[in-house]
């Protein structure tokens, strides 16, 4: 199981350019999904995929070709193709091949809003990422996602039925003092929870921003969903740590406030409260991996949804873009290892093998040998066939329906249901989700300056 890599010279909150040629014989199947985790529409073009003599690129550019080129020919300039630095190599360099845009959430949610003349986007990533494109987009732009089963366990661990019924407990005990700071990874209707009590966005760039301009409000902040991207935040930040509460894991169900630990005192002295969930991709890592790779010489980068004492260990922390920036800075002879999802790791290594430096996956450590390392499982459900067979059913005007994506819709990743709002409910959503959005945005162009 082989991937590819982004180009190298992707700007800091830009994405990347296009034209990266793939190297010849190099595999680029990811994996072979199962034919039932394709929509009906698109199992045709899944059993031509499987059918085809190897996946090379020889053998797949030209069948790829055969659908992608027709819809692009169809739409023109108004076509838009996104896709994530998580997505597995060679969904990254076949976006960048057909002209598409590969970067972090921040940058990618923006992709609708500063091109207006994009009528059509279709985004190989997670629901929650194309839904931010959703909700920034105009009226007259159409956002599709290749498959609507690709998912974020984070997400799926802050579904607006499992954060509601705390939301509303804490909103009633300390009604317009609470606002919600909602990570990116959270769907529209988290983010408009945020929105409806005057809080924000924010990413794993910014976080230390928004919460920083949260802070200035004088209100308790209920940071929502990833536990230890807040408490990071807060370290980063000088926050006393003992002035944040950690809410019960919403895998052990419904909970009532008294059920936190230290009760509702602890709750009362709280600067800062933590939806009890986090990503299984970055909990992984410890810190005597961290000293393990240290020892031998080697600088450790880490994502900052790891736990707070590897981030206290590691030589550097950062987003995606920081973290790809690190790899394109890279000079020959250098040894990085990094701790993030494992596809990124995948590509980040093929490149230092391209201009000379070395990576590793943080999770190596003591292995003695190159693991694949930890990858969003969810988020690999995207693949060369819902990219060809997305583009080829919206060139006919047959896409399914359940790969559109609109603000506020909420799909169970195991079963593809879809629950849709009406007009009104998500016009209303749409209010609140873009409000908090827009603060993030502000906030974060502000520091830039």
């Amino acid at each position: 199981m082989s991937t590819s890599t982004p180009t190298s010279n992707a700007p800091v909150g830009g994405v990347a350019p296009t034209g990266l040629a793939l190297e010849p014989g190099l595999p680029i199947c990811q994996t072979d999904l199962p034919l039932d985790w394709y929509q009906p529409e698109l199992r045709p073009y899944a059993e031509e995929y499987l059918a085809l003599p190897d996946r090379t690129p020889e053998s797949v550019l030209p069948w790829l070709d055969g659908y992608v080129r027709p819809a692009m020919e169809h739409f023109g300039d108004e076509l838009l193709l996104l896709a994530h630095f998580y997505m597995g190599g060679e969904i990254v360099k076949l976006v960048e091949r057909y002209g598409g845009s590969v970067s972090d959430s921040y940058a990618l949610a923006l992709q609708a809003r500063a091109q207006p003349e994009k009528k059509v986007i279709v985004e190989s990533a997670v629901h929650f990422m194309a839904e931010s494109v959703a909700l920034l987009a105009n009226e007259d732009q159409a956002v599709w996602i290749t498959n609507p089963k690709a998912g974020c366990t984070m997400e799926m661990l802050a579904k607006d039925y499992m954060v509601d019924p705390a939301a509303d407990m804490l909103l009633e005990r300390y009604g317009d003092e609470l606002m919600v700071v909602a990570y990116m990874n959270t769907s529209g209707r988290i983010k408009a929870l945020a929105g409806r009590t005057g809080g924000a966005v924010c990413t794993s760039s910014n976080a230390h921003l928004v919460v920083d301009w949260a802070r200035q409000q004088n209100k308790k902040l209920f940071f929502v969903p990833d536990q230890h991207l807040g408490i990071n935040t807060a370290a980063r930040l000088g926050m006393d740590l003992e002035r944040l509460v950690t809410l019960p894991d919403p895998r052990r169900g419904a909970f009532r406030l008294e059920d936190v630990d230290g009760g509702l005192a602890a709750l009362d002295q709280a600067e800062m409260l933590l939806w009890g969930s986090e990503c299984g991709v970055h909990t992984v890592f410890s810190a005597d991996m961290v000293r393990w790779w240290q020892a031998r010489g080697w600088r450790v980068l880490v994502h900052p949804e790891s736990k707070l004492e590897v981030v206290e260990l590691a030589d550097g922390v950062g987003s995606t873009n920081f973290l790809w920036n690190e790899v394109v800075q890279a000079k020959p002879g250098d040894r990085l290892v990094i701790g993030t999802e494992g596809h990124f790791v995948r590509n980040a290594r093929r490149e230092g093998k391209r201009r000379g430096f070395e990576v590793r996956h943080l999770a190596e450590a003591g292995t003695g040998h190159a693991a694949s390392g930890c990858g969003c499982a969810t988020m690999s459900r995207n693949d060369p066939p819902h990219l060809a067979g997305i583009l080829d059913l919206l060139r006919k005007d047959e896409a399914p329906d359940i790969c559109r994506v609109l603000a506020g819709d909420s799909v169970d990743e195991r079963t593809g249901r879809r629950d849709r709002l009406d007009n009104t409910e998500r016009a209303e959503l749409v209010r609140h989700a873009r409000a908090s959005l827009e603060r993030m945005i502000e906030i974060t162009e502000a520091a830039r300056g």
